[in-house]
């Protein structure tokens, strides 16, 4: 079915807004974008007539659907996932993968979820058994035993598996790629820098020593997947740089040299701003939670704007990832990250392109941009975002194409 639709306004994802603009596609592909006058109608297409705009359906390359990401106490999270079958992880994440596509996001990446559950999440939404964004799932995140994702804290005669994947050394980094790589998985999480509270003034420390990083970073790449690093402060990130990781994720406390080392390898930045915004109000205002953690929101929260400025002014590039699943409610914040964005200093443009051409170049879609031959992810919004970008958090503002097919 050739379907086409004329609007006020078309956004292609490529920095052009045209006037009075149309999209025509046939099934999952896009025929044509361009001016109304010269794309004309053709003979029995579908017409959608819409005084809004048209851009491409977005994309969060930062999310984690094994959970819905409300506010609780901290660890409350590993103690439910710890109660949960797989199957249940897995048939809950195809509801919040469904909310989030309902929210105009066709796209996310996946970056951390017990045993193979979103990798099978992905499999089953290509197959068409449910309906939900196109996924990349990273399986499960590769962490020293004990660090960031391999959790402390239970008894003595208690031991999880396959909740995360806690690895040792650079054989034992490079045997944890290929595992996850032989369940299925699209890219390797790695946490190498994760934050520090015990000091007033350094407010990240090492996990992953250079040699783990390399090995992990070799061996992906030799697989031909890309690898995201959890990772904060200035050595942390260059040392993730340094050894191969292709994108940082939060990496607060960047400095200048950092960013000369970034532009040079080609590093691309997913903030998340979102989590830190949120998480950070919810911290500061809880009053069981010790001030050594209050003074890390606090610190963190201004640290984000000043390495925003820095990676923009660099030219470095910038996706979009919201870090839902964690603190925040999985297919709700998504459209908040591109607020974030021109909070700190980018135009309404520049953060639509990070959320669409940028995320879907960085996930390896053909999505991401309105032209003849990409996928027909699209999405129409009641309004102007480039006038005011919030009307793309309202859902009810919104209509949502994946592959051609209309599904909110």
């Amino acid at each position: 079915m050739t379907t086409l639709i004329r609007a006020a306004q078309v956004i292609d994802g490529k920095g052009n807004a045209i006037a009075g603009g149309a999209v025509l596609f046939d099934g999952e592909r896009i025929l044509a974008c361009g001016r109304q006058a010269d794309i004309g109608v053709p003979e029995g297409a579908e017409v959608i007539e819409t005084t809004g705009t048209v851009l491409p359906g977005l994309c969060d390359v930062h999310v984690h659907l094994r959970t819905p990401g409300i506010p609780d106490e901290i660890g409350a999270e590993s103690h439910e996932l710890a109660r949960l079958s797989f199957a249940e992880i897995a048939l809950r994440a195809a509801y919040y993968g469904l909310e989030t596509l309902r929210s105009g996001f066709t796209s996310v990446r996946d970056v951390g979820a017990p045993g193979g559950t979103i990798i099978d999440l992905r499999r089953a939404i290509d197959k068409g058994y449910v309906k939900g964004p196109r996924i990349k799932a990273a399986g499960m995140g590769l962490t020293v035993t004990g660090g960031h994702m391999d959790h402390p804290g239970w008894a003595d005669h208690v031991k999880l598996e396959n909740m995360f994947a806690p690895c040792n050394g650079p054989v034992g980094f490079r045997q944890g790629v290929r595992e996850q790589l032989k369940r299925g998985a699209d890219l390797i999480k790695l946490n190498t820098w994760v934050s520090y509270h015990n000091s007033p003034d350094r407010f990240w420390r090492q996990e992953m020593t250079e040699e783990e990083i390399a090995a992990a970073c070799d061996e992906a790449h030799a697989q031909g997947v890309h690898v995201a690093a959890h990772v904060y402060g200035p050595a942390g990130v260059s040392a993730s740089v340094r050894n191969g990781v292709d994108t940082i994720e939060h990496g607060h406390w960047i400095d200048d040299a950092t960013i000369e080392l970034m532009v040079k390898h080609g590093t691309t930045f997913v903030p998340t701003l979102t989590v830190n915004d949120v998480h950070a109000g919810y911290a500061v205002e809880n009053p069981k939670l010790a001030e050594k953690y209050k003074r890390w929101h606090r610190e963190s929260s201004k640290a984000k704007w000043d390495t925003l400025a820095r990676v923009r002014k660099a030219g470095i590039r910038v996706c979009t990832g919201t870090d839902s699943g964690f603190q925040l409610e999985n297919g709700k914040w998504g459209a908040y990250e591109l607020q974030l964005l021109v909070k700190g200093g980018f135009t309404p443009m520049e953060a639509i392109i990070a959320s669409t051409a940028a995320s879907a170049d960085l996930l390896e879609i053909e999505a991401g941009r309105l032209e003849a031959g990409r996928l027909a992810d699209i999405l129409i919004v009641d309004g102007d975002p480039l006038a005011d970008i919030t009307v793309l958090g309202k859902r009810e503002n919104l209509k949502v194409f994946k592959g051609g097919e209309l599904v909110h």
